[in-house]
């Protein structure tokens, strides 16, 4: 069906739909529309004429060309058309630049990252930072040394505790690497608490990397 909408034509002269259905209410835009309801359609110049309302020289010029390219316009959207099956719309689509507030705001959250990360790096070439990753790595391999020579530690003290009290070395031993695992789980696990509990230092919170 030919013809404009409520919602175009509102558009077209510049009122609100709300205006557009009030002005068929009172009658006065008799004869510039066919259909009722949602399958109304209404005349451009009809209705201009109606409201002495003037159409621009673009929609006037040819008897009316643009205002009739314009209704094949029109008609091509209204017309269904299948969005393709084979390309899953995606949240990750780019950006419209036409979408100005959207746009802009993707431009200045990459600027802040932008910034941040170059903040990060001049801090750590100055040695004030030190990575969680890069310094839990040097921690467990300091902790397992640690563990290696205080093992050598217990093995050397059982094998005292063997020739002074005259007791079996492998017995001797076995007690005291008991006592040091039963140790260690139990001050592991207090630690892992600590941590769960600890909160960031001022600095720390005042940092943003």
């Amino acid at each position: 069906m030919s013809g404009l909408t409520a919602t175009q034509l509102a558009t077209k002269l510049d009122l609100s739909k709300g205006r557009i259905s009030q002005l068929v209410t009172e009658g006065k835009l008799d004869g510039c529309y066919k259909g009722d309801g949602r399958s109304r359609r209404f005349d451009l110049a009809a209705c201009a004429n109606a409201l002495n309302r003037k159409l621009d020289p673009g929609q006037m010029m040819g008897n009316g060309a643009r205002t009739r390219q314009a209704l094949r316009e029109i008609e091509e959207t209204d017309s269904p058309v299948e969005a393709p099956q084979d390309v899953p719309e995606r949240d990750s689509a780019p950006l419209r630049t036409t979408d100005q507030a959207r746009y802009e705001m993707a431009r200045t959250l990459k600027a802040e990252e932008e910034a941040r990360k170059l903040r990060r790096l001049n801090a750590q070439d100055d040695g004030t930072l030190v990575l969680a990753e890069q310094a839990g790595r040097e921690a467990r391999r300091a902790l397992a040394a640690e563990l290696a020579q205080f093992e050598n530690v217990l093995r050397n003290a059982a094998r005292a505790v063997a020739d002074k009290m005259g007791v079996d070395f492998k017995t001797a031993r076995q007690i005291m690497i008991d006592v040091w695992r039963e140790h260690r789980s139990a001050r592991a696990q207090q630690l892992d608490q600590e941590a769960e509990a600890a909160e960031m230092a001022p600095e720390e919170q005042d940092a943003d990397f």
